[in-house]
């Protein structure tokens, strides 16, 4: 899950109708020459784009009767530009959806059901939880491209330099090991971030969640919430650890203190394994320490699980979708998330891809490791665009600009709007 890093900007605001290929042919499914289809790809356009772009090529070349267009669109606009254009019937034929995204466009009819076509011809080879993320109601609406979750990520150099062997387990532990890198090597121990996809891991780790899902309630306002949210915001302040930052740039300044050196550890995900890897503390890429998230004192771990899917327009007609089903399958099948985990250090979704060559980057072994950790979204549309208020209430309370209580009464107050019906 790439949480608004954009690279680049649309180009002439993507052109919304006019590149959608939804209405440009007829409906009756016949087309007198090539189709072209238009895929929205919603991936890092300097370190991710390219190997998608050359798996299009190898697509066309195999299957010449179908021209696929590409645009990139900045992970942090695509699911307001999808869900504006699909609402239009203007939307792409296909779209790289992240794993929240999908039951939202579900619930609203844009996405073509996948059960029994060729597009998930293979679904017995997917994580089966990876699965069950792309459906909606019992029907499934994307084929998960790939996945990913939070880690601890540490620099092994400066651990050991510490006198820490290993990462910690808990975050009790953490905020000992980040006194003692400040002190061993005048580096900061630990600088985390005031996102609210971020904080997932300490609300999991005292065996909670934002709501619970099957009983219809808001528990973010619960006693185990609350403490999960002290953990986190304990984490900003104290020796090793980096105070919070609040500004539009935060996510970058955060990666490039790590990647530096400046740093010994983050929690973060596998998108930014080949930033990293570019990073002058990682030029020897066994430097990168890669564990579960620490527990909470609930002594489990748990971390979000996420990913993207490739997802098909039901606005579209007949030829369009038949095009669609046979580029999903491609871009889905083992050879082509080999080739993608290979050049972009993402984790593939199925099992058959996960071979030799691709848990032979330390990245990816890694990440694959943690993975037991990964705690699957609840079927729930609204449940990704919760994450949305904490984004507007962490930092404050980080910060101490605000009380944890205020703050979480304000998230009450903001999720009771955004999942009407919902106790608190």
């Amino acid at each position: 899950m790439r949480r608004g890093i954009a690279a680049t900007a649309v180009v002439a605001s993507l052109a919304i109708a006019a590149t959608a290929c939804g209405g440009s042919d007829s409906g009756s499914g016949k087309a007198s020459g090539p189709v072209t289809i238009t895929w929205w790809d919603t991936s890092n356009a300097t370190n991710e784009a390219p190997t998608y772009k050359a798996l299009i090529k190898q697509f066309e070349k195999a299957n010449p009767k179908i021209k696929v267009k590409y645009v990139n669109v900045p992970f942090d606009q695509a699911q307001n530009k999808f869900d504006t254009a699909a609402g239009a019937s203007g939307a792409p034929d296909v779209l790289r959806a992240e794993v929240g995204w999908t039951p939202a466009f579900a619930k609203k009819s844009y996405l073509l059901p996948l059960d029994g076509t060729e597009a998930l011809a293979d679904k017995s080879k997917f994580q089966p939880n990876l699965i069950k993320q792309a459906q909606y109601q019992g029907k499934t609406y994307g084929v998960p491209l790939v996945t990913d979750t939070l880690a601890f990520l540490y620099n092994k150099a400066l651990f050991k330099k510490a006198g820490i062997t290993q990462a910690p387990t808990t975050w009790a532990e953490l905020k000992s090991d980040a006194a003692k890198v400040k002190e061993k090597t005048g580096a900061d121990g630990y600088w985390g971030s005031t996102a609210g996809y971020y904080s997932m891991p300490f609300l999991f780790g005292e065996g909670t969640d934002t709501v619970d899902a099957a009983a219809k309630k808001i528990t973010i306002g619960s006693a185990p919430a609350k403490k999960g949210l002290a953990t986190w915001q304990s984490l900003f302040h104290g020796k090793g650890l980096h105070k919070a930052d609040i500004t539009a740039d935060a996510y970058a300044h955060i990666e490039d203190a790590f990647v530096n050196g400046k740093v010994a550890s983050i929690i973060q995900g596998p998108w930014e394994i080949t930033n990293i890897y570019k990073g002058s503390a990682f030029k020897d890429k066994s430097n990168l320490g890669i564990a579960t998230v620490p527990a909470g004192s609930a002594g489990k771990a748990g971390a979000p699980t996420g990913g993207h899917n490739l997802s098909v327009y039901a606005g579209s007609d007949k030829a369009h979708q038949a095009a669609s089903l046979k580029f999903v399958k491609w871009m889905t099948s083992a050879s082509s998330q080999e080739q993608i985990a290979l050049k972009n250090s993402t984790l593939p979704t199925r099992s058959d891809a996960f071979t030799a060559k691709v848990t032979a980057d330390p990245g990816i072994a890694g990440f694959e490791k943690v993975l037991g950790a990964a705690q699957p979204r609840p079927e729930l549309p609204e449940y990704s665009s919760l994450w949305g208020p904490m984004d507007q209430e962490l930092p404050k309370i980080a910060t101490g600009k605000e009380s944890l209580d205020k703050g979480v009464g304000n998230l009450e107050t903001s999720f009771a709007k955004l999942v009407p019906g919902f106790s608190k």
